[in-house]
């Protein structure tokens, strides 16, 4: 295999918004169909951490060093590299990957600060790359997803590109990685519920690319 790998960013400007969550939710479910590599570009490996507790079903790989994270587009034998980023206070690290990347989704809770957040980083590094890409609504609260559909709309107003899927919050994430799993290797009615989301989120980004 010689073709060049696609390469997804994943990023967030702040921690704890489900970056890691969907990196390895989303290679999971890609590497079903393609070779897929995870990379883990925080120095704090939390990515790391997940991968090393158990088998997982891509290959995996620590590389924290923007000039080895620009390398990353002459990768051969993958068709798909997902790149867990580190929040903006690694600045090189974010633009060496920036300049390298296909696509980047960027997961955020709901809660207005984090969107304040997640809307400042979209318009500020993000939209000036013109790279494609797209807001993925979090940690959502299955009890109110009103909150996740205004948050929706809230971003499409402002001209953000959003997925139409959202990711509930379910105990069954922190399962996973306790247990070394992915979110397809996960047991349990939650677990399930939990992967399908990141199916519907996969089938949307495959769209994107087909396009």
């Amino acid at each position: 295999m010689n073709e060049t790998p696609i390469i997804i960013i994943v990023h967030n400007g702040k921690g704890g918004v489900g970056k890691t969550t969907t990196t390895m939710g989303l290679a999971a479910i890609f590497a079903e169909t393609m070779e897929v590599a995870v990379v883990d570009a925080d120095e704090q490996g939390s990515c790391s951490w997940w991968a090393e507790r158990g088998e997982m079903p891509f290959q995996f790989s620590k590389v924290t060093e923007p000039e080895e994270l620009r390398q990353l587009k002459q990768i051969q034998g993958y068709n798909l590299v997902i790149v867990d980023t580190p929040p903006a206070l690694q600045p090189a690290v974010v633009t060496a990957l920036m300049e390298i990347a296909d696509y980047v989704v960027l997961p955020s809770p709901c809660a207005p600060m984090d969107l304040a957040i997640l809307v400042q980083t979209v318009q500020e590094v993000i939209a000036p790359t013109k790279i494609s890409h797209r807001v993925l609504l979090t940690r959502v609260d299955s009890r109110s997803l009103r909150e996740a559909i205004d948050a929706q709309n809230q971003l499409l107003s402002l001209g953000i590109p959003t997925c139409h899927s959202f990711v509930r919050a379910y105990k069954a994430h922190e399962r996973a990685a306790l247990d070394g799993a992915t979110i397809t290797q996960a047991k349990g009615k939650q677990a399930r519920e939990a992967e399908a989301d990141y199916r519907r989120v996969a089938d949307e980004l495959k769209r994107d690319w087909r396009n």
